[in-house]
């Protein structure tokens, strides 16, 4: 019954659902778009009607249903986002659908979160499930999924080849609190090993991102995130990706932790080489420092590998691939439910955590557990790996094909596997921002990184047919800004 349940409000029946939310929205808000209906519209609404004579998803206008259920909430929410106006309320694989009916293929997968979709059969089956068997019952007790998740993820880490000491795993609610808790675990290992409180400065690298919470921000070298908080948590120090040269001053003694991203996702997708993580770990190792691999959105198969840092093209040409001492992970873990985890090595760090030394209330449910349990096998599945190698050759063609069209608008393609970025040339960076408006207004969703790049980083599920329907939007996309440029 609970499956049927489930099923009976599955997208198949999108039409059905979709319109009557829509309807009820447009009843509450007829009078606020009854004047497009006029012939004395205002100048913006009669450039609406010829926008959509010519659009498939042109954003809904100012007098439009969906703009006068947005102006209604947006009071009662703190503004800490800037959003355009669609409202998105169904999703079905590769595809969103929003309050007026219109369909997008999402290339963002919710910033690499639905990397098996939106609302996979098999994952709202056991969401319903557990939810009517235990959501919640505090870290006060043990419960069936925390424990069995912790042991899968070892498990699948070290079949994978990566992190040859995984050995235990702390779950927390989202990826800002894995970072944290990384943080916490590499200043406890500091203080072990030099009780005075020494051995505490922390090492990242500039273009990267670790969170917005304190600690993570302190970790996060970008004035537009930090200068509104400073100061920071203290003993935070920045390097550049990818120069090993700076490493011997920059890791020292005084270092307790060092956190890097083998794939800068947020920073523009830059792609750590084989050489730089293999000396970070060599500069670890010779100063007993943590090295920590933070793959929030770069793990768990979008490049291909079920860890990135375990890809064969992170193994340097003379000696072995570097393997951390702590790795985060959140994102696809969940495929939407809220969830991280903070996977330990056995040999340098877990000997080193007690009882009391970090908790959270809702980290390690039964629902999230039970639900990433799933998603981690269907994950680990050779075969999607090598799908995703297979889809990530058609984008990357595809994306060449479009550069040798625009050779003075895309200066790079850069990425691994499904998250992959477009570089916008420096005279073009700002017409970013155009281009994922534009996308948009073709039915197609995509996101920035850095400074003018396009980052692409779709369900792992998405198909070759749905990968050519994307990069022809694409190309339609670029025509319309830059065929005048």
């Amino acid at each position: 019954m609970t499956f049927m349940r489930v099923a009976s409000r599955r997208l198949p029946l999108t039409k059905r659902l979709v319109p009557g939310f829509q309807s009820s929205v447009q009843r509450r808000f007829a009078s606020a778009a009854a004047g497009t209906q006029t012939s004395n519209a205002p100048q913006d609404v009669k450039a609406q009607v010829t926008k959509e004579a010519i659009l498939p998803n042109p954003d809904p206008a100012a007098e439009s249903a969906t703009a006068a259920f947005i102006r209604e909430r947006t009071p009662y929410m703190v503004p800490t986002y800037v959003r355009p106006t669609p409202v998105m309320i169904k999703g079905q694989g590769c595809y969103v659908w929003d309050m007026e009916n219109r369909r997008y293929l999402d290339l963002t997968a919710g910033i690499a979160v639905n990397s098996l979709g939106h609302c996979d059969p098999e994952i709202a089956k056991i969401i319903a499930e557990q939810a009517e068997t235990l959501i919640h019952a505090s870290n006060l007790y043990h419960n069936a999924w925390t424990g069995a998740l912790s042991k899968l993820l070892i498990a699948l880490t070290h079949q994978s080849g990566a992190m040859r000491d995984a050995s235990q795993v702390f779950i927390s609610n989202s990826g800002t609190e894995a970072n944290e808790a990384a943080i916490k675990f590499a200043r406890k290992v500091g203080r072990s090993l030099e009780p005075s409180g020494a051995k505490h400065e922390f090492v990242s690298f500039h273009n990267s991102f670790h969170g917005r919470t304190m600690g993570a921000l302190s970790a996060t070298p970008n004035p537009k995130y930090q200068t509104p908080f400073s100061p920071m948590v203290p003993g935070f120090k920045y390097g550049n990706y990818n120069d090993i040269e700076q490493l011997q001053e920059l890791i020292t003694d005084k270092t307790c932790g060092v956190i890097v991203e083998p794939i800068q996702g947020e920073g523009g997708v830059n792609t750590a080489t084989p050489e730089f993580l293999a000396a970070l770990r060599k500069r670890c190792d010779e100063v007993g420092a943590v090295l920590i691999f933070d793959e929030i959105q770069c793990g768990l198969s979008r490049t291909g590998s079920f860890w990135a840092h375990a890809h064969p093209s992170l193994k340097p040409a003379s000696g072995e691939a570097a393997h951390p001492d702590i790795l985060t992970t959140a994102k696809a873990l969940g495929n939407g439910i809220p969830i991280g985890a903070t996977i330990v090595s056995g040999k340098t760090v877990a000997e080193h955590i007690k009882t009391g030394d970090h908790g959270t209330t809702f980290g390690g449910n039964p629902l999230a557990c039970r639900v990433a349990h799933h998603i981690v096998e269907r994950l680990a599945s050779p075969e999607l790996q090598k799908s995703v190698e297979a889809k990530s050759s058609l984008f990357v063609s595809g994306f060449q094909s479009l550069q040798k069209k625009y050779p003075d608008v895309i200066s790079e393609i850069r990425g691994r596997g499904l998250i992959l970025g477009v570089q916008l040339s420096k005279v073009h960076t700002a017409k970013a921002s155009d281009l994922i408006t534009a996308a948009r207004e073709r039915g197609l969703l995509i996101i920035t990184a850095g400074e003018g790049c396009l980052r692409f980083v779709p369900p792992l599920t998405i198909t070759e047919e749905q990968i050519q329907t994307s990069l022809k939007t694409l190309e339609q996309t670029f025509d319309a800004v830059f065929r005048n440029a």
